[in-house]
């Protein structure tokens, strides 16, 4: 009788693992079924083709890779494209209240309002240059170019460089990419951008030359820093005088040496050609971004976040509210330690009440649930290494469960020639974000600046652009104890925010009583808004 118990209770044992194994299996196969199929249901897209978003935007490869499209303002208008995507988001999505799963005291916007593009009142780009624009005159010498700075300073300091080569009369050699920086990126040009695509497309305004052709070594050279925040008048009567003397001219620098505003309209123009025409990725930057883009519309409408979290940024600023204090010290030796990081000792906590410092993961958590936005919204990361790895994300990542980034989109080999490249990956960034539904950026930075730039240019997509200080203010408040986590501070939340998510307006000039260097620096950046140079608000009732 013993014996048959113990076989009894020894089978039931065995029955009772083998369940238990069979569920933890099947809830495992659930699992990756969810999260991964998505991505291996997705067809593989060809390296020479790119598909266009069926989702009332402009194709990428439309938008950037195709001057005569975006110059011919007989095609089909941005305006157009605005009122498709609205369109859709009402016929599809309009009786979806989106609340499920929100802070039971909010009720959220409707979901037209959270994912409708601003009014563009009719604005398109108008890049052509005036009737009397003529070819590039014979060249009086060459122009070197040394960039600095990480893919978007470098992006807008090229762009300057072209037009700073139209003024003087030189011949651009292709610029040199900043290999010597924090990042330590060897990627050249070539591997950036589009080479032939940006010599062909700015022939009609300058030449421009892949490098010094030979027999140029014995003519006579001098390396010149322009002056930051220059003008027409510099370049004239400084820079071009130098032709008499020399036959090379390299700068030593790139960024911010043209001012934003107060140039002649052709200048400003070509500026914008430069840009958002010339200036395409390479053949394998673009192919890897449409894939990345098409693999986070699988999910439904989605928001780039450009999530400003990594430890050289946070080591320049200074900002270090919620680090530890080995973090802190980590972060104040690498400030210590960078030579052409000029300011040393910083206050972080007067940083971040000024509104100086990047949104960390769990205000920017506070902040998209306040505006209204469900837990389960397609979250694109934008962004390199977070300081601080996944446990920094944790306190976003507990209100939002749908985080991407191209690391979980796409596969180790289809990323491999982009690794150990800081500028190519931030390319793959710059692209989803452009293309997404709604970008924020936790922090005014180059990339954040250049991505708002090109939205505009491309029909006002919604760009929703935190007000640092006013978030900050009132999330320490609520954790003082003196503003509670309620309806009423989400409600002022999404009041402040009304009036910064992209819509047309003039680009900002000065700040009031600031001089010199500073009245510009405190200046919009042009590649951040190109209204009114480069954006015409065209008459409806004329048509197309």
């Amino acid at each position: 009788m013993r014996r048959r118990k113990k076989t009894l209770v020894v089978v039931v044992i065995r029955r009772l693992l083998t369940c238990a194994i069979c569920i933890i299996a099947l809830l495992g196969f659930l699992t990756v079924h969810i999260y991964v199929a998505p991505l291996n249901r997705l067809p593989r897209l060809h390296l020479s083709k790119y598909t266009t978003r069926q989702r009332g935007h402009i194709s990428y490869e439309n938008s950037i890779t195709e001057p005569s499209s975006t110059m011919n303002l007989s095609r089909r208008e941005t305006t157009e494209e605005n009122e498709i995507q609205n369109q859709r988001l009402t016929s599809e999505h309009i009786n979806n209240t989106h609340e499920l799963s929100q802070p039971h005291f909010l009720t959220s916007p409707s979901f037209a309002k959270l994912w409708k593009h601003p009014p563009n009142r009719n604005f398109v780009p108008c890049v052509n240059p005036n009737p009397n624009y003529i070819s590039p005159l014979e060249s009086r010498g060459y122009l070197l170019v040394h960039t600095n700075g990480g893919l978007n300073q470098m992006r807008a300091g090229i762009c300057d460089m072209v037009a700073i080569a139209r003024i003087i009369n030189a011949t651009l050699v292709v610029p040199e990419l900043d290999k010597r920086s924090f990042w330590q990126d060897t990627s050249k040009f070539s591997e950036v951008f589009d080479e032939d695509h940006f010599i062909s497309t700015l022939s009609k305004d300058i030449s421009v030359i892949k490098k010094l052709p030979k027999g140029v070594d014995g003519l006579t050279k001098v390396v010149k820093h322009f002056k930051s925040y220059s003008g027409l008048r510099y370049y004239q009567n400084e820079i071009a005088t130098m032709w008499d003397e020399y036959k090379v001219i390299r700068a030593a620098k790139s960024d911010s040496r043209l001012v934003n505003n107060g140039l002649p309209p052709d200048i400003q123009k070509l500026r914008c050609r430069a840009c958002y025409e010339a200036l395409r990725f390479s053949t394998k930057i673009r192919s890897m971004g449409q894939i990345l883009v098409d693999r986070m519309t699988s999910y439904g409408l989605y928001i780039a976040l450009h999530l400003r979290y990594e430890k050289d940024m946070l080591a320049f600023s200074g900002c270090n509210h919620g680090l530890s204090a080995s973090e802190g010290a980590e972060l104040r030796k690498i400030r210590k330690n960078t030579a052409y990081w000029k300011v040393k000792d910083i206050d972080g906590k007067v940083q971040r009440l000024k509104g100086n410092c990047p949104l960390t993961p769990k205000e920017v958590g506070i902040l998209l649930t306040a505006l209204g936005y469900a837990p389960n919204t397609p979250i694109y990361i934008a962004a390199g290494e977070i300081y601080g790895g996944e446990s920094r994300l944790a306190s976003l990542g507990s209100r939002f469960t749908m985080l991407m980034s191209k690391e979980k989109l796409a596969t180790k080999v289809e990323l491999k020639p982009f690794m150990n490249h800081s500028t190519q990956m931030a390319a793959l960034d710059y692209i989803v974000s452009v293309e997404s539904d709604v970008f924020i950026p936790s922090y005014s930075g180059n990339m954040a600046r250049a991505v708002e730039g090109h939205r505009r240019y491309l029909g006002h997509r919604k760009t929703i652009s935190p007000d640092r200080k006013a978030i900050v203010r009132l999330i320490d408040r609520i954790g003082r104890g003196t503003e509670k986590d309620n309806r009423k501070v989400y409600e002022r939340i999404i009041e402040i925010h009304k009036t910064r998510q992209g819509s047309p307006r003039r680009r900002k000039g000065p700040a009031s009583g600031t001089k010199g260097l500073e009245r510009h620096r405190s200046e919009e950046s042009f590649y951040e808004n190109p209204l009114p140079d480069c954006l015409c608000q065209r008459d409806p009732s004329r048509g197309s």
